[in-house]
């Protein structure tokens, strides 16, 4: 999934969890560590993979099931002894959330072999077809876009973004004012 793809199943998911939990919108800094769970994995794994080559590819480590479940219990442990234990949950969601929109495509389609990703380093890697680089990939999608040619998964992502973004403005743009300048000492939004 593209890292907007990610962005907005995280926000969806939060909205949801929020609303149904909290009956109200989703707070803005907690908005912004979800955003950043939802990007986590692939911040980790493709730059180690593509760039330094220290694991075998771009959804290994931190698309381990493993993996993953260890930081976000470290991660809410820090929180939580912060008494920010809204953000934990934020950041685990936001994880989470992006280890099932990478497993979505294969698990529908029954290639059972793609999901090895996530019980890594138990089960092998993954070996992928493609590019093995940020620009690689890129490049492959403005051709693909160029060329008329448009997936019913990437129109689900673009589907889903839209649906994020108009929640987003309905919810009053949480998390927009987390990086406006305050004076030093006043909390985040």
């Amino acid at each position: 999934m593209w890292p907007w793809g990610h962005l907005a199943v995280g926000y969806l998911a939060y909205a949801g969890l929020t609303d149904r939990r909290f009956r109200r919108a989703p707070d803005g800094l907690a908005v912004v560590v979800c955003a950043f769970g939802t990007q986590f994995p692939d911040l980790v794994d493709k730059p180690l993979a593509w760039s330094l080559g220290v694991i075998p590819n771009g959804r290994s480590l931190a698309h381990s099931a493993l993996v993953a479940t260890v930081v976000i219990v470290l991660v809410g442990w820090y929180l939580r002894s912060r008494d920010r234990g809204t953000l934990a949950v934020a950041f685990g969601l936001g994880y989470y959330s992006h280890l099932v929109a990478d497993a979505f495509a294969p698990f529908l389609a029954g290639r059972w072999d793609e999901l090895a990703f996530l019980g890594w380093p138990l089960l092998p890697p993954v070996q992928y077809a493609g590019p093995k680089s940020f620009y690689g990939h890129f490049a492959e999608l403005a051709r693909e876009l160029a060329a008329g040619h448009v997936s019913a998964y990437f129109a689900f992502q673009l589907v889903l973004v839209v649906l994020a973004l108009g929640l987003w403005v309905r919810h009053g743009y949480p998390g927009l004012g987390v990086f406006r300048s305050r004076p030093t000492g006043q909390p985040g939004e």
